[in-house]
């Protein structure tokens, strides 16, 4: 994995190259274009043009919301209801981006600033920039995360490009699999991220709760996992200190 940088960016354009280059050492480099090769092939293979497959990297640039859109709209699903559900399902990104805020916002920062940070953050990008901005000075932070996310979208981009010409070649198995790459890194990042005991059962009690609710058909599943195993854990944990 890619280290933070050496030195402090004397100014904002160095901050973002500092971001880019970041993002070419970064081991999410090989998983995001992975994941979008097979976003470019499930594009081709539901008859989307490749402007399509790269104007939904470009603009809604999460694969889980690029899977429902594309799938909805190859099934014939109203646009309007497509773009509910992308909706719908970008609202997990929403504790992501405050989650970045305290580490990218200072008292002079505007509003507006933080409108291409906030689009650029996706799962990929934010366990990058949760674990380089400690090492980046406040007031670059911004351009170093712009650069960052910029770099990884551009791979993304060419990955999507790369899966939609090769989609004729491409096992349909591969191309799933390929889908899971994101997800699966993600978990294994943030296990190896987790420095605290309850961070951990929060996470292994996720596995299986949401697990559970999946296999049972449970609306908002995923929501719901997010509450029951957080609380348990945040239980647990509360019991066990208190006893110590």
């Amino acid at each position: 994995m890619s280290a933070a940088p050496a030195h402090e960016p004397s100014s904002s354009l160095t901050a973002f190259a500092q971001g880019l280059r970041a993002a070419s050492r970064s081991v999410f480099l090989f998983v995001v274009f992975g994941t979008y090769v097979g976003i470019g092939a499930l594009a081709h293979d539901l008859g989307f043009p490749l402007t399509f497959a790269l104007g939904t990297t470009l603009l809604v640039w999460a694969a889980p919301n690029q899977v429902i859109l594309i799938s909805a709209l190859g099934a014939g699903m109203a646009p309007l209801a497509a773009a509910l559900a992308v909706s719908l399902s970008g609202v997990r990104l929403l504790p992501m981006v405050v989650a970045l805020l305290p580490l990218i916002r200072t008292p002079a920062v505007r509003t507006r600033t933080l409108i291409v940070p906030a689009h650029l953050t996706a799962i990929s990008v934010w366990v990058e920039g949760l674990r380089l901005l400690p090492g980046v000075e406040r007031a670059r932070r911004i351009a170093f995360y712009n650069g960052l996310g910029v770099g990884l979208l551009a791979f993304a981009s060419a990955g999507t490009a790369a899966g939609f010409y090769l989609s004729a070649n491409l096992p349909v198995l591969f191309a799933a699999a390929l889908l899971f790459l994101t997800p699966a890194s993600f978990l294994v990042s943030t296990y190896a991220s987790s420095a605290r005991v309850v961070d951990r059962l929060a996470l292994g009690l996720g596995l299986v709760v949401g697990g559970a609710l999946a296999l049972a058909n449970i609306p908002l599943d995923l929501v719901w996992t997010g509450l029951v195993a957080g609380t348990l854990a945040w239980l647990a944990h509360s019991l066990w200190s208190r006893r110590g």
